[in-house]
């Protein structure tokens, strides 16, 4: 009796058969939870944070958003931002061929890695851009001690 090896056309071993399963498992995972490119999906607003030893710059992209929809707290070290895009309405007999903008209320909060002055922060708001300034408590600040000598 005849009898083909495993890899002659087009049969494989089950070892290989195993790697092949334990790939498509793994890219099945790995594409739930990241983006093409293995990035994180982002949460929404999209963020920026700078620090310095005076405090922090933080934008946020928060296109089609009015202003007055937007609420911003600071409580010692937490930011949050949240608020609310509404959905575009439209004309009687218009109907949506593709629709991908997201609307709906929104919430986003991180740990700043300092205490703000609450009521020294900045926002201003610009081309559907926010621009917050966060001062540094001044308790907080980096202080520079002397050494006396005896």
């Amino acid at each position: 009796m005849f009898r083909r090896p495993f890899g002659y056309y087009g049969y494989r071993s089950p070892w290989q058969e195993m790697q092949r399963l334990q790939r498509e498992v793994d890219r099945l995972f790995s594409d739930t939870f990241t983006m093409a490119g293995g990035r994180t999906a982002p949460s929404y607003p999209a963020i920026n944070v700078w620090t310095n030893e005076e405090g922090a710059v933080v934008t946020a992209e928060l296109p089609g958003i009015n202003p007055g929809d937007i609420d911003i707290s600071v409580v010692g070290d937490t930011l949050t931002l949240s608020g609310d895009r509404k959905p575009e309405e439209l004309d009687e007999g218009n109907k949506y061929h593709r629709r991908e903008r997201g609307y709906g209320k929104f919430n986003r909060a991180f740990q700043l890695p300092f205490k703000v002055e609450t009521d020294k922060v900045d926002a201003i708001f610009e081309k559907g851009i926010l621009h917050l300034s966060l001062p540094r408590a001044e308790v907080d600040k980096p202080r520079k001690i002397t050494v006396k000598s005896a």
